[in-house]
This record gives C-alpha cells, sequence and structure tokens, in this order.
C-alpha cells in the first residue's frame, strides 16, 4: 500500500494527520518538508520576541516525537520538485515516491516588493521559524527597525518590538493600518495606540531602496524622505504557494483550487491552509484551518465529509489596542456602521437586509465579541 502523502509539516498537514490518527491507525503515512519539521505554532512568530522566545523554545513538539505521534515517515530537507498526478507520484529531483492520496499543504509565501539599492537583498521577512531565528539575530545589537506593511502582521511585529526598546518605523503605501480590512476609524484606533506607544507612522509612501551606510542601511522613500535602520522588516503579506501545483496542471485561481471537500482538479490530491482556496475562499487564519483539517481527516478515511466554516473572528496580538476582527465576505453589499471612540471602536458591518456581516472590535468593546459572534451567519456551510 502507498502511504496517504504531506507535502509540508505545518499546523494545516499535522492537523489532518494527527485526527486521521483517530480515525485509522496502520494506514502508512509520509511526509516532505524543506525545513526540519519540528512542529510550532506559527502565528507565535509576530510576539515572539517580547516574551523573549528563540525559535528552540518555540518548538513544541521536535521531529522525533511527530515521527513518533503519528507514526509517520518524516522527511526532512526534502523539497518536491515535481507532482506527476497521473503518475500517482511525486518527486524530490530524480528520486520518485508513489502514494495513494496526496495532500498539499505548504503553505504561503511572503510578498516581497521589488526594490533598488545595493542592500535591498538584506530586507528579512519572518515566515517559518528559520526566518525567525535571522530575524532575532539580526535585532542582536540593532536600534532602529522599519517594518513595510501596516496590516495585521506589521502592527503586531510593531507593537511586539517598541516596547522591547527598539525604535520602530512602520510604513504603509495605503493612508492608514489595516487599510485592506477594516474600517478607517479602526485604523486610526490602531495607529493612536502604535503612536503612543512611541511607534513612528509613515503613510502614503513606500520603500523604493535600500542601500549599505556606515550604520546600518538607508531607505529612501517614494516621496523622497530618507531613513536610517538597522533592521527592514517586509511584511506587506502572504500570498498563496501555487508554482508546483500549477506545473502539474492543477487547477489554480488567487489558491489552489479545492470544492469543499478540499479535492483538487487531480484525483486522490487535496489541498488546505493557507495554499488553499475553498470553494473561492482564501483564509489564511488558524480556525479554517483546523476546521480544514477535521473535515480533510474523514475524507482520507474513507467518510467523505464537506468542511463547514462557522463564523471564526480573528483576535489580533496588538495588546496596546486590542482587537477582534470577522471581515465580511468579500464581495457582500453593505455598509459599516460606527460606534465609539479614540481605541474604543465598535464597527458593525450590515447587509441591505441589516444582517450583521462582519464587525471589527477594539479596545473595551472586544467584551461584546461573544455576543455578536451569535448573530453571524456561517462563512461556510450547507
Amino acid at each position: 500500500m502507498h502511504p496517504i502523502t504531506f507535502i509540508g509539516t505545518g499546523l494545516a498537514a499535522y492537523t489532518v494527520a494527527r485526527e486521521f490518527r483517530k480515525l485509522d491507525k496502520e494506514t502508512p503515512l509520509r511526509f516532505f518538508t524543506t525545513d526540519d519539521g519540528h512542529f510550532y505554532s506559527k502565528p507565535m512568530l509576530s510576539n515572539a520576541f517580547a516574551q523573549k522566545k528563540t525559535p528552540d523554545s518555540l518548538v513544541t513538539m521536535p521531529v522525533a516525537k511527530m515521527v513518533e505521534q503519528l507514526n509517520a515517515e518524516i522527511l526532512t530537507h526534502a523539497k518536491v520538485t515535481q507532482i506527476a498526478p497521473s503518475e500517482h507520484a511525486i518527486y524530490v529531483g530524480d528520486q520518485r515516491f508513489e502514494y495513494s492520496q496526496l495532500v498539499l499543504a505548504w503553505g504561503a509565501e511572503q510578498i516581497r516588493i521589488p526594490l533598488a539599492g545595493n542592500a535591498a537583498d538584506n530586507v528579512l521577512s519572518v515566515n517559518d521559524l528559520v526566518e525567525y531565528g535571522e530575524f532575532r539575530a539580526a535585532l542582536e545589537g540593532a536600534k532602529r527597525v522599519v517594518i513595510m506593511g501596516a496590516g495585521l502582521i506589521g502592527c503586531e511585529f510593531a507593537n511586539d518590538l517598541q516596547p522591547a526598546g527598539f525604535e520602530v518605523t512602520l510604513i504603509d503605501i495605503a493612508p492608514n493600518a489595516l487599510g485592506r480590512l477594516a474600517p478607517l476609524e479602526v485604523g486610526q484606533a490602531v495607529q493612536q495606540a502604535l503612536q503612543e506607544l512611541g511607534v513612528a507612522l509613515c503613510f502614503e509612501t513606500a520603500v523604493k531602496s535600500v542601500d549599505s551606510a556606515d550604520s546600518g542601511y538607508r531607505l529612501t522613500l517614494s516621496d523622497g524622505r530618507v531613513l536610517e535602520a538597522d533592521v527592514v522588516l517586509s511584511a506587506i503579506g502572504l500570498r498563496p504557494r501555487t508554482e508546483l501545483a500549477k506545473a502539474a496542471g492543477l487547477s489554480v485561481n488567487r489558491g489552489l483550487v479545492v470544492d469543499r471537500h478540499l479535492k483538487t482538479s487531480a484525483d486522490d490530491i487535496y489541498a488546505l491552509g493557507d495554499c488553499a482556496e475553498v470553494d473561492g475562499l482564501v483564509l489564511p487564519f488558524v480556525m479554517p484551518l483546523m476546521n480544514a483539517g477535521r473535515a480533510l481527516a474523514k475524507t482520507l478515511a474513507g467518510q467523505l465529509t464537506a468542511v463547514n466554516y462557522p463564523a471564526m473572528p480573528v483576535v489580533v496580538k496588538t495588546p496596546a489596542c486590542p482587537m477582534v476582527v470577522s471581515p465580511p465576505a468579500i464581495g457582500l453589499e453593505g455598509e459599516w456602521q460606527i460606534d465609539g471612540d479614540g481605541k474604543d471602536i465598535k464597527a458593525l458591518f450590515y447587509t441591505p437586509e441589516r444582517q450583521l456581516g462582519g464587525f471589527v472590535l477594539t479596545g473595551a468593546k472586544v467584551a461584546e465579541k461573544t455576543a455578536l459572534t451569535k448573530e453571524l451567519p456561517p462563512v461556510l456551510a450547507d
């Protein structure tokens, strides 16, 4: 019997495998990963520095324990170079491995904008444990940190680093923080909180070039300003990894296109997590991933199960301005109703039929999360 095969060893892949093992103890499982296969909480990367977390201390279960727990074969530092659906096989270089069912759970990659300058390649991003280690090493002895991108992750990093003694500057092409996710008043609440911490904000501009300087780097912005920095972090956003799937002829849109059973356009190939577009939705958050993982485990075990998404608010790790976000579905018609002021904002999104379609809560208003969540319709349901 060929093994059920996973590409990736993040939360998505390991959740499916753990749930599968509750249903089936014997079917062989095989994993391929480009890293060391240790299990850790990726969402903690953006607020780990203030908690004095090293890469090693973020690991909650080393790969040897995962092998034991899952009764699985985990091939580390193994880059899959080809998927061959017609052969029911994948390739690592010239090594061929057959599968019975294949799960694509390789996540998303950081969006990197093209930059000029002789130090453009030194701009860091943090999307995994290795990159977090590189970031922590760069912060040793550093003082000035520039963060490109004032979305969720950029704001989380700023809130994590400024209180730790760094001089943080947050830069975004948008006119305000969280511009693509929340109404203006919410962005202003977060900005106020970050400014009170000491974070410098630069909006409606972008980094154009990064050059080496006598001390650190010199950044030239699109509005002509020049900033000095010791560390430059790109947190512009994520995009699903799709290249390998495209090369294999799988259907790809914004992410790997899958149906409610997480099935791709090829037989016996499934996808979930940050790389997948489930029934038109790309939701790079933990709760959708966990719901998908439980459903896919049952399908792999022979119990065809569609994934359901209840309302799934996201808690944002900005303690200077606590925030909970449940954004309305893309394309949903309606308007925001704003209540509150300063750092305490309740933003409710109502459809023309006065159905609550989403919300954002900041500051003291986060106390209303549970009650409002009950009013939301499910994101995906039968």
